[in-house]
């Protein structure tokens, strides 16, 4: 119904221009209150800030999302106790900020349990950020993190639904046949439901953590997510393999890091059986003690193989870390090459033909 400007509308409605006035002062006081208490926090957590960084950082957060709720529920309750309140459009308008409000507020809710979870992952960072009980607890704040945003806009979303009388009609039938609508939602999302189930599980069982070193489908690289639905594994050469989370539940993964980065590593060389085996050991020791990537653990060399014309070393080595071991295996490799072409080039792998004469040449 059209408004003009007057005492009386056609038909004789008489618009009442008071309680229109009314409505728009409380509307300007809503919005004044607001702005003050909006400048009021920014105020004291840009005093704060000097002293707690944290607060800052959760002030810049919630800004948006707690401006525009304070708005709208300032709207709402000057349109509720003036004018509007008695008009037919009314309650099309309030379903219209319910709707609001609660999307808001659920976004509000995810922005504080997001910084909430991420403050403690950086506490225990900073106490510890590389031993598998470190990594185990930064896996569980992640899932526990995304859990519970995604478990906030499913309650978000239900209410917004059940605030329409229609859909709560229609949300009691199913809940009358719930047996019928859990085994046909079971059938139709069992691959969305394993997943998620699976991520909850590898979080709460510690079978892999973020940060894991891991050798996955022939590939090494690390655990850089772990999703409720998929893992990404960070591939030594910035590849991204992303492996759906019943993978590991349900197939074998070679962990280099379960329960301590400490890590041994060999290199094979077949040589010749002139190879110098006590100078190659000797050589082998001056090279690994020069390194700052031995841990000093253990470091041997034996001959493990005496096969098809030559003989197989095995140099063992101990690292402290994956990066270290490979870095150390590289240039044991090079050296103890270079070392033989120089000092003893008998030792390198030859292959030996006999040549027989024929009876009578």
């Amino acid at each position: 119904m059209p408004f003009l400007f007057g005492q009386n509308a056609p038909g004789g409605t008489h618009v009442d221009w008071a309680s229109w006035v009314e409505t728009i002062v409380a509307l300007l006081v809503a919005v004044a209150i607001v702005a003050v208490v909006v400048i009021c926090v920014r105020f004291v957590a840009g005093r704060a800030r000097g002293r707690s960084a944290w607060i800052g950082d959760l002030e810049r957060r919630v800004r948006a999302p707690g401006m525009i709720l304070a708005f709208l529920i300032a709207v709402w309750i000057a349109c509720a106790v003036t004018a509007p309140s008695a008009l037919s459009w009314w309650p099309v308008l309030q379903r219209i900020l319910l709707i609001a409000v609660v999307l808001v507020g659920a976004w509000l809710l995810s922005t504080v349990v997001t910084f909430g979870m991420e403050r403690l992952m950086q506490y225990d960072s900073r106490r510890d950020s590389t031993s598998p009980e470190a990594r185990r607890r930064q896996t569980q704040l992640t899932v526990l993190n995304r859990l519970a945003v995604v478990l906030i806009s499913i309650i978000a979303i239900g209410a917004v639904l059940f605030s329409f009388p229609e859909v709560r009609a229609v949300g009691t039938s199913i809940l009358a046949s719930a047996g019928v609508v859990s085994i046909i939602a079971g059938l139709a999302a069992q691959s969305t439901l394993g997943n998620l189930i699976a991520g909850v599980q590898i979080a709460f069982t510690d079978a892999i953590r973020v940060g894991d070193v891991v050798v996955v489908e022939g590939e090494w690289g690390r655990i850089g997510e772990i999703n409720l639905s998929y893992v990404v594994v960070y591939i030594w050469d910035e590849r991204r393999l992303i492996l759906p989370c019943t993978y590991f539940t349900s197939q074998p993964v070679e962990s280099w890091t379960r329960r301590s980065e400490k890590i041994l590593g060999t290199v094979y060389m077949d040589l010749d059986w002139r190879v110098p085996v006590d100078a190659v050991r000797e050589k082998f020791m001056e090279i690994v003690e020069a390194s700052d990537a031995w841990d000093r653990r253990s470091a041997n060399v034996l001959v493990t193989g005496s096969e098809s014309g030559h003989v197989t070393l095995r140099f063992k080595i101990s690292a402290a870390n994956s990066d270290d071991q490979w870095d150390l295996r590289c240039l044991v490799r090079e050296q103890i090459m270079t070392w033989l072409q120089q000092e003893h080039p008998e030792a390198l792998p030859v292959t030996r033909v006999a040549l027989e004469g024929r009876p009578g040449s």
